[in-house]
């Protein structure tokens, strides 16, 4: 197995990136680069902490990641499983990277930058759906921000339906949990109950 151990091996059987790889990457948010955050109704949040890395899941309407200026962006948290493993994270470690998909859009937008975590009672009133305020708001100030180029969504196919996976292919979250849990959680009594629970605990 042949590795590489250095930035310059890497280099060396990469190259340098073009003009157009470097010039895109700004500190600050533009009104081009604010088009994808205000559709994007999902992004990958990556943190960083003492027991590791985590990337997690976030969703919501589209445009759920506010825009308050060219530096600044605050997320709400909604309802979820509880482990808050990216939000401890935040608390220990500001840094996070963002990563902003919008349905049927080849290009993806990256952000870098330093979060903190409020839980400032207008603010998070002022993320209310239905009925209900964001549990905390994650507020991120901007380093870095990118459109990643669509080769990777383009290879995978990712929005084409003829692509798409039939869930029942797949183990169910129940089943993993039956087996992960040695039992104790029963597969078939979890997935009839999780769409009802998920309802309540939506937002």
């Amino acid at each position: 197995m042949s590795l590489i151990t250095s930035v310059e091996q890497l280099e060396a059987l990469y190259g340098l990136p073009g003009e157009a790889s470097v010039v895109k990457e700004l500190d600050h948010v533009i009104p081009e680069y604010a088009a994808f955050i205000e559709a994007s109704p999902f992004v990958a949040l990556a943190t960083s902490g003492p027991e590791g890395l985590d990337c997690s899941p976030r969703g919501d309407f589209g445009g759920f990641v506010r825009i308050v200026d060219d530096k600044t962006l605050m997320m709400p948290d909604r309802r979820g499983n509880n482990r808050a493993d990216s939000l401890k994270n935040i608390i220990r470690d500001p840094r996070v990277g963002l990563l902003f998909l919008v349905p049927g859009s080849g290009t993806t937008l990256r952000v870098n930058g330093r979060a903190h975590i409020t839980t400032d009672a207008g603010l998070c009133g002022s993320f209310m759906v239905e009925g209900k305020p964001a549990r905390s708001v994650t507020v991120i100030d901007v380093d870095t921000v990118y459109f990643q180029c669509a080769r990777a969504i383009v290879r995978s196919e990712l929005w084409n339906p003829a692509r798409h996976v039939d869930p029942k292919s797949l183990p169910t979250p129940g089943q993993i949990l039956e087996v992960t849990s040695r039992k104790n959680i029963d597969a078939e009594a979890y997935d009839r109950e999780w769409p009802e629970r998920a309802k309540k605990t939506m937002w």
